[in-house]
């Protein structure tokens, strides 16, 4: 539309971006929502094996699955492990990833294509199948790992700390190439006048990483951070078969098996749905905090 002289132009509808996006938020809304608000409808009852059977009425807790949950010394220190095991996992993730795919853009064609199939075969591997082949090459009788370092029969998973330091390997092992890929196409999508002149002006691989690229990348970044954050934050599968349910005496315990736990091996249906809706909440809380972080800095996500 021609602009009329002396009049405003006219500016694109607010609403049109959400008409693009529309038939997405229809399909996650229509996975979502209602799972999530039977989540938080079990939160609010006693809901026992008694109740799922029949043999007992379903009671109307409000928030006394809550109570129960944040007035438990446990559930504070299975949280406070969750935060600190995610956030090892999310900046070892974020810095192999950036580092490889930094890499990528110096390496030739065949070595490219070679890492980036390696990276997407581990991406593809089911959990389960990457945690058995982790444990294998860490085993105290039969793994390779043992032998080469001259261990002996050192078990990785009966230490508290071993046994999370050998799941947090897994976990980069197979959310790195998330990373490294993305990182790697907003690498090849900044100029390459821009990198050559601060080649040309001495600046150093690892200057022209953090004074070029990441701000360039930043929006790239921010994508990616949240979405370790959430993959990280609500491991499962690592923790339960890597540890046995979570190690010995719950020692490698995280909010995801702990409610798991209380779910289904207590038969607490309704106090394990009490601490999905925490992590619900906390993840939400998160990524709203991150976000308003970066506006603050006048990014454009």
């Amino acid at each position: 539309m021609r602009a009329v002289p002396g009049l405003p132009r006219p500016r694109a509808p607010r609403l049109t971006p959400w008409l693009y996006l529309a038939p997405a938020l229809v399909v996650l809304a229509a996975l979502l929502a209602y799972p999530v608000y039977q989540l938080g409808l079990i939160s609010l009852f006693e809901y026992t094996q008694a109740q799922v059977s029949g043999g007992e009425p379903t009671v109307f807790r409000g928030f006394g699955n809550y109570a129960d949950v944040f007035g438990d010394d446990r559930f504070w220190q299975v949280l406070l492990s969750t935060v600190v095991f995610a956030a090892l996992c999310v900046l070892c993730t974020l810095a192999v990833g950036c580092a490889l795919a930094v890499l990528l853009t110096r390496v030739r064609a065949l070595p490219r294509l070679a890492l980036m199939l390696a990276a997407l075969g581990a991406w593809a591997t089911p959990a389960v199948t990457g945690s058995t082949v982790w444990l294998f090459l860490f085993d105290p009788d039969f793994g390779p790992v043992n032998r080469i370092l001259g261990l002996g029969d050192h078990s990785w998973t009966y230490g508290r700390y071993s046994a999370f330091f050998l799941v947090l390997l897994e976990v980069v092992w197979c959310s790195f190439p998330f990373v490294m890929i993305t990182v790697y196409a907003g690498i090849r999508a900044v100029p390459a006048e821009v990198l050559e002149a601060a080649a040309l002006d001495g600046a150093s691989p690892w200057r022209i990483w953090r004074s070029v690229l990441a701000p360039l990348l930043r929006p790239i970044l921010t994508v990616v951070t949240i979405q370790s954050v959430i993959w990280d934050f609500k491991v499962f599968t690592q923790i339960y078969v890597m540890t046995g349910g979570g190690g010995i005496a719950g020692q490698n315990l995280v909010l995801n098996v702990y409610a798991y736990q209380q779910a289904f091996a207590s038969s607490q249906y309704g106090l394990g749905s009490a601490i999905g809706v925490v992590m619900l909440v906390l993840l939400l809380a998160v990524t709203l905090v991150y976000l308003r972080l970066l506006r603050r800095q006048g990014e454009e996500l």
